[in-house]
């Protein structure tokens, strides 16, 4: 026969675990996708906390009111929501080297719905979440960032998170120069094209004023930038890694940044 019983500061410290996940869940990149039934996520929450509530070492939480519970529920609740928005942050690089590259090619007044953000993209930032967010999948990513969450556990107890500003602070800063280098080193080849065709483009105006520039360029900008658009894909693997490496980055500085 199973046995199910548990006490009350077995159930009180579970629901402390399912908030921190259930908060990386709704946010990191991959789990939070409107694609994902909240069903799904739901589930794989619970799940996941009962696997953490029978292998993780537990740590005693002291607290005497309603009220101090209550504030250690939302430090945990915070936590598990900045572990996934280190990561959920990365994923906007390629909405922003996208944006950039159809302001170069003449699609930035081209917008779609993206289904996954319910929000107005770019033809090119669409294309490049979605093969990012193939690469994850294909490269495993998503295994990490779920590891990732199993280890703030053993480095960040429960109720043991000291909340250092300056640090978080520091590791947003840092992620915005970095935010522009990898953004600008995704659409750099598009980016290099475009401005070869208008510096030609710019000398056959000069050579030829009868000939109307404007809407030949038009056309030709749109072809040779969806044609090194198409040459280039091989080269999104190595784009990716770029991305997946500054999310390990900002995933492990906001870690620090909460010890």
């Amino acid at each position: 026969m199973i046995d199910i019983s548990f006490t009350y500061a077995d159930l009180e410290y579970f629901l402390l675990i399912l908030v921190r996940v259930s908060c990386f869940i709704f946010v990191a990149p991959f789990f939070s996708m409107n694609n994902v039934p909240r069903q799904v996520r739901i589930g794989l929450s619970v799940f996941l906390s009962y696997l953490l509530f029978l292998s993780v070492e537990r740590n005693e939480v002291v607290y005497n009111t309603i009220l101090e519970y209550a504030i250690i529920v939302m430090k945990e609740a915070l936590t598990g929501f900045l572990i996934g928005w280190g990561a959920q942050l990365c994923t906007t690089v390629a909405a922003f080297a996208g944006s950039i590259a159809d302001m170069e090619v003449g699609l930035s007044m081209v917008s779609l719905m993206d289904p996954a953000t319910r929000q107005q993209a770019t033809f090119s930032g669409v294309f490049y979440q979605y093969m990012f967010t193939l690469y994850m999948i294909v490269t495993g990513m998503y295994r990490y960032l779920l590891q990732a969450l199993i280890d703030t556990f053993t480095l960040i107890p429960i109720n043991g998170a000291v909340f250092k500003t300056d640090a978080l602070l520091e590791s947003m800063i840092r992620f915005m120069g970095d935010y522009i280098t990898i953004g600008f080193r995704i659409c750099l080849p598009i980016f290099c094209v475009m401005l070869l065709l208008n510096c030609t483009l710019g000398v056959l105006a000069k050579v030829s004023p009868q000939m109307n520039m404007f809407a030949v360029g038009m056309q030709m900008k749109v072809l040779v930038g969806l044609s090194v658009m198409f040459l280039t894909v091989r080269m999104l693997p190595g784009a990716a890694q770029f991305v997946f490496d500054e999310m390990k980055r900002m995933i492990v500085s906001f870690v620090e940044g909460m010890m």
